[in-house]
């Protein structure tokens, strides 16, 4: 009695067909005929190949058989073609039934049906293609932007130089230029800040590329969070250009912001080239201190600043990687945020150069010179604040002060 009942369990759960040793259907279950679209008069006495799918190659069916007969047990995802022309897919075990002297005396199959599953599979790879089309059109788009405005920057720099030539005692000429050379230092600051997002973006398809190619069952929520932190760096891309687009507009508007907020969100945006690099990153929140400003502009100051280590890790062969970045509040009212790290320091004898504008240690294919000076801006004029370094600890630690909000 038990045994019925388990076999009307298996049978009501999974596709099920026998065959005799020469491929002849001898029994199909309802669920059989119900996926394939036959009759079980249609299918019974007919051989298995009944629904084979054109596609499969012969060599499949080769290895199923070269399996079976030699008394073990075949497991495939097989392609099969129903009645009326349409696709399924069945994971499909087949393994042999042995009579009392150990000859086969038939064989059973028992699938289950995930057409869904591979369908899922293919509009995910399609979903990749497109991806990567995207990315290797974003990329183009980068370059020509960069180039363009490392031209418009170019061009800048020299029209402020033959103006304050011929106009040397116009203080108010000279002013209104000087706001043009600022400009096109934000011009070129911006290009070097796009190279960073690009890659990060670089990272996230790459990974996304990996995931698609597993096909495994499962896999969306991670595709959908890997696929929102690819969008959430384009949008910081767009963001970070237009802070710095409205730089010196009067109108712009401050806003109050928690710097352990600011602090993760550089974090995140920074994770897949942190983990690229093997980099520990560490966030050690005090006391959270809320201070007024730009929020996008204080991020990008973090991320210049992380990626400056980054290079420097990498420069330097270290091994141990770590970035410590700390927020506490002074008894003098202000927010202090230290961002330190082991990748071996500065040299003193440029240290107290390297807010200069277009200093730079590193080749000019990597850098301008202009992202800590950037920074130093952002802080002095921005929020009001200041920035300094120092070596310690086998690495170097940036501290900056700014007051905090007053409630």
């Amino acid at each position: 009695m038990k045994l019925e009942q388990y076999q009307s369990a298996i049978e009501s759960s999974n596709i099920i067909s026998k065959t005799d040793i020469f491929g002849i259907i001898t029994f199909v279950n309802d669920e059989f005929c119900k996926i394939s679209g036959y009759s079980k008069e249609e299918l019974v006495g007919k051989n298995h190949n009944i629904v084979r799918h054109p596609d499969v190659p012969a060599s499949s069916f080769k290895q199923l058989w070269q399996t079976i007969l030699q008394k073990q047990t075949y497991k495939s995802t097989v392609k099969n073609l129903a009645k009326d022309g349409s696709t399924f897919y069945v994971n499909t075990t087949v393994f042999p039934i042995l009579d009392e002297n150990g000859d086969i005396e038939e064989f059973i199959a028992i699938r289950y049906d995930v057409t869904e599953s591979v369908r899922l599979s293919e509009a995910l790879i399609t979903k990749d293609e497109e991806l990567e089309e995207l990315n290797a059109t974003l990329e183009q788009r980068v370059q020509e932007q960069t180039k363009a405005l490392m031209e418009l920057n170019q061009t800048l720099e020299e029209r402020i130089k033959e103006e304050v030539e011929k106009n040397r005692e116009k203080d108010r000429f000279l002013f209104q230029q000087s706001r043009l050379a600022s400009m096109g230092e934000m011009i070129a600051n911006i290009a070097h800040q796009w190279r960073q997002p690009l890659s990060e973006l670089n990272i996230t398809l790459y990974k996304m590329n990996k995931l698609y190619r597993l096909q495994n069952e499962g896999k969306g929520v991670e595709f959908e969070d890997s696929y929102t932190h690819a969008k959430k760096i384009v949008s910081k891309m767009s963001e970070t250009i237009e802070d710095f687009r409205n730089f010196f507009s009067p109108d712009r508007q401050s806003e109050d912001f928690a710097l352990s907020l600011v602090a993760q969100e550089a974090m995140d945006i920074m994770r897949g080239t942190l983990e690229k690099n093997e980099i520990e990153m560490r966030l050690n929140v005090k006391s959270d201190a809320h201070i007024r400003g730009y929020f996008n502009e204080f991020s990008q100051v973090l991320i210049n600043l992380i990626n400056n280590t980054i290079d420097a890790f990498c420069h330097n062969n270290i091994k141990n990687r770590l970035i410590y970045i700390e927020i506490d509040t002074s008894a003098l009212g202000d927010a202090i945020i230290k961002v330190c790290d082991n990748a071996g320091g500065i040299e003193e004898a440029i240290l107290d150069k390297i807010f200069e504008p277009y200093f730079t240690t590193k080749h000019a294919s990597a850098g301008t010179g202009l992202g800590l000076y950037m920074s130093k801006m952002i802080i002095n004029n921005s929020m009001k604040g200041f920035i300094v370094a120092a070596n310690c600890n086998d690495g170097v630690c940036f501290t900056i002060t700014i007051p905090l909000v007053k409630e």
